[in-house]
C-alpha cells in the first residue's frame, strides 16, 4: 500500500508519500496563499525523492478541513483528479482530526483543542479525547472567534495556529501547528484497514468570500 497524502487546509502545503513499515517521504511548504502554485510541484518533489512514480501508488488520501474555501479545494480537487487517472480510491479524512493525533503524540493530557486559522479573526476548532484507536473526536467542528469557545474548553492543550494567533484566548499552544501529511497517511490507512468510512466531503463550514455572480443575486 503506497500512499500519497494531501492536506492543504491550513497554512502549510503539505504532501507525503507513506508505505507501511517505511519510512514517509514529506514535502512542505508553509504559504497560506500558495496553495494552489505549490501544491503539483511538492507531489512531484515527494514521489521523486520516494523512488516512486503515480503509477505506484495505491491510495490517496486526502484532508477534508475544515479550511479557507480556495486552499481546501485545491487540494480536494488534486486528490479526487489523481484518483481518477490513476483508477485508484481516494479517502478523506477531517484535518482536525490529524492535527488531534500530532496533538496527543506532543502531551500527556487526555483531552486537547484543536484550532487552526479560520480567517477573519476566527478559528475552526473541535475538542477532542484520549481513545484506543487515536484521538476521538468529542464535538463537531465549528467555526467562530477563539473568545467565544467555552471557558473551560480554552484552557485545555491546544493543537494548530489558533492558539498561536489568539495566545490570550488559548494559552495552552502545542508545538503543533498543521497537518502532517505522513500522519494523514497513517491515519487514513488505518481507518481503510479497520473498515472505517473515509468519504472525500470537503468541511466549508461557511460560504466562500469570493461569489459568482448568480450568487451574489441570489442573495
Amino acid at each position: 500500500m503506497l500512499t500519497l497524502a494531501i492536506d492543504t487546509a491550513t497554512s502549510a502545503v503539505a504532501v507525503a508519500v507513506h508505505r507501511p513499515g517505511s519510512e514517509p517521504v514529506r514535502a512542505v511548504e508553509v504559504d497560506p496563499r500558495g496553495h494552489t502554485e505549490l501544491l503539483a510541484p511538492l507531489v512531484q518533489r515527494a514521489l521523486r525523492a520516494a523512488g516512486a512514480v503515480p503509477a505506484d501508488l495505491t491510495d490517496v488520501a486526502v484532508g477534508t478541513g475544515p479550511g479557507p474555501f480556495t486552499g481546501l479545494r485545491v487540494g480536494l480537487v488534486t486528490a479526487v483528479t489523481t484518483g481518477y487517472a490513476l483508477g485508484v480510491p481516494v479517502h478523506g479524512v477531517c484535518s482536525l482530526d490529524v492535527l488531534a493525533e500530532q496533538g496527543f503524540a506532543a502531551t500527556d493530557a487526555q483531552e486537547l483543542l484543536v484550532a487552526t486559522d479560520a480567517r477573519r479573526r476566527e478559528v475552526y476548532w473541535a475538542r477532542y479525547g484520549r481513545g484506543p484507536d487515536g484521538a476521538r473526536p468529542l464535538s463537531a467542528p465549528a467555526v467562530e472567534a477563539a473568545e467565544h469557545i467555552p471557558a473551560a474548553l480554552r484552557r485545555l492543550p491546544v493543537a494548530g495556529r489558533g492558539a498561536l494567533l489568539y495566545p490570550d484566548a488559548l494559552p495552552g499552544g502545542l508545538d503543533v501547528l498543521d497537518v502532517d501529511p505522513a500522519v494523514l497517511a497513517r491515519v487514513a490507512q488505518r481507518r481503510v484497514a479497520a473498515g472505517v468510512p473515509t468519504p472525500v466531503e470537503p468541511r466549508y463550514l461557511r460560504r466562500p468570500d469570493a461569489l459568482t455572480t448568480a450568487e451574489r443575486a441570489s442573495r
